[in-house]
């Protein structure tokens, strides 16, 4: 009997899915041409299973890309329950910079499954950009910040981040590049 789309799945089947994309992710991190066939491997799942979860690479990657932002975008909450606003957003953009630096070979992996013909659209920044704007309205109703600040142009602000290079030395530049961000975000600001 097949499964209803909106079925719950299987305790098992759900492990095995989240076995895939921990691994996968992994993976996809180190080299963007990684096999699908050695993830199911290390994964401990059969070529079925695999194909079943995942139909093909871009659905792979592009729903590990989803979990990776979900992740950074739930933590600027945890840091604004934990730290004064200004405070949180400055955390909050250094976990962007780590994401960014760390998981280049996911963006190169993105950007091969989202580049073909007829592929799938590049995914929206959706989560980050709502955590963005989470942030953004806790300083500006602190007065940290200048009023105002969209949580799209923020992200056009720091932006940068993709253009360094994750094999050199990019922390120092990083943090340069983001203080530098959070020191336009003050100009103007009603409690400076």
């Amino acid at each position: 009997m097949p499964q209803k789309k909106d079925a719950p799945m299987r305790s098992d089947a759900q492990r095995n899915r989240e076995r895939i994309l921990e691994v996968a992710l992994i993976e996809l991190t180190r080299s963007a041409d990684a096999p699908l066939s050695a993830i199911a491997k290390k994964a401990g799942v059969g070529q079925g299973t695999f194909y079943r979860n995942f139909p093909n690479r871009e659905a792979l990657v592009l729903e590990i890309y989803r979990h990776e932002m979900r992740q950074v975008a739930d933590s600027a909450a945890q840091l604004l329950e934990t730290r004064a606003p200004e405070q949180a957003l400055r955390a909050w953009m250094d976990r962007l910079a780590e994401f960014a630096m760390t998981k280049a070979g996911l963006a190169d992996a993105i950007r091969q499954a989202t580049s073909a013909p007829g592929g799938p659209a590049r995914p929206a920044h959706t989560p980050v950009t709502t955590a963005a704007e989470l942030l953004l309205r806790a300083n500006e109703e602190a007065g940290t910040i200048r009023p105002g600040v969209s949580a799209d142009d923020f992200v056009l602000a720091i932006a940068g981040l993709w253009q360094l290079d994750p094999h050199d030395d990019w922390q120092p530049r990083a943090t340069r590049l983001l203080d530098l961000v959070m020191d336009g975000l003050r100009a103007g600001a009603p409690g400076r």
